[in-house]
């Protein structure tokens, strides 16, 4: 893993403004787990340092080992936040909990190749999802696209409604990462994740035509060099806008249509949550787009098969 000089200098330099007196103890460990996580971090690393800094005191104080591994155990952090976090107000406890929890995970996968766990929680809210007739309309003018215009329309489609990829896997993903099966299915190998993403049916084709460039290419925008291009998305919808009153293509909500498609075909909860990166509990903000299920259809699935 290397850090960009900027990030590595932060973190080199790091002394808290007002330093435990266990700060020398702990303080090449402290450097040393951010180090670790902050290339896979969405977070500020001046603040995963600070939280890490806290923890490792609060541990030294309580006759914990200076072991790393039992620093992040699940059950030190939890205890860490209940008994070690009083002074903070629970929303602010509760963050430091999930950054730190993302420092574990991404430690853990590094050293032992786990796969980082599901978010914990749920966005604050979620994107509407299109209509299904929104959609199929979105697709035909997407269609009618001239050249590399199409392409990209159908691309970001694909990519966010056909496999439920986020705006920075989609800005991610290059040909090399898709992969056809013997079965016609399309699988997408994202970046930085283990997940299963199997593209929808309806969506093969499109990511089927962009195995045909070459390997680095992405498979959105080709013609770019870098992975986050400036305004990458909105500088497109601007200049590519649907007409006859549609709304604009939206990654955000093309995820959310990807999600409500699968769990209004009743497929199992678990399935959609590990392909979304998501935990099962957060599926529950979108349950309200999905429609109920018809009476003689619930009562097929309460009753079950017949033996």
């Amino acid at each position: 893993m290397t850090l960009d000089p900027e990030t590595s200098a932060k973190i080199t330099r790091y002394r808290p403004r007002l330093p435990p007196p266990e700060w020398e103890q702990v303080a090449d460990t402290v450097r040393m787990l951010v180090a670790a996580s902050a290339d896979r971090s969405p977070y500020n690393v001046e603040r995963l340092l600070h939280v890490t800094t806290r923890l490792a005191a609060w541990c030294r104080r309580r006759g914990l080992p200076d072991n790393p591994e039992i620093w992040l155990r699940h059950e030190t952090i939890d205890a860490f936040v209940l008994a070690g976090c009083t002074d903070m107000a629970p929303s602010s406890a509760r963050t430091y909990r999930s950054w730190l929890r993302h420092i574990r995970a991404s430690v853990a996968g590094l050293e032992r190749g786990e796969q980082a766990p599901p978010p914990m929680k749920a966005p604050k809210s979620v994107s509407p999802p299109y209509s299904p007739t929104q959609l199929g309309r979105l697709r035909s003018w997407a269609e009618r696209l001239p050249g590399q215009a199409r392409a990209d329309a159908l691309a970001l489609m694909a990519l966010a409604f056909g496999c439920g990829l986020t705006s920075g896997e989609v800005a991610a993903v290059r040909a090399v990462h898709l992969r056809c099966l013997d079965s016609g299915a399309v699988v997408v190998t994202v970046p930085g994740t283990e997940r299963l993403i199997v593209c929808r049916a309806a969506w093969e084709d499109v990511l089927v035509h962009a195995t045909d460039r070459p390997g680095d290419a992405f498979v959105f925008r080709p013609r770019r060099a870098a992975r986050h291009a400036k305004n990458l998305f909105s500088s497109w919808t601007a200049r590519h806008r649907p007409t006859g009153g549609l709304p604009a293509l939206s990654v955000r909500r093309l995820r959310s249509s990807w999600i409500v498609e699968l769990l209004s075909a009743r497929i199992d909860l678990g399935v959609v949550a590990a392909a979304a990166g998501m935990s099962v509990s957060a599926l529950a903000r979108y349950q309200h787009f999905v429609p109920a299920l018809d009476e003689p259809t619930a009562v097929a699935l309460l009753r079950g098969r017949a033996m």
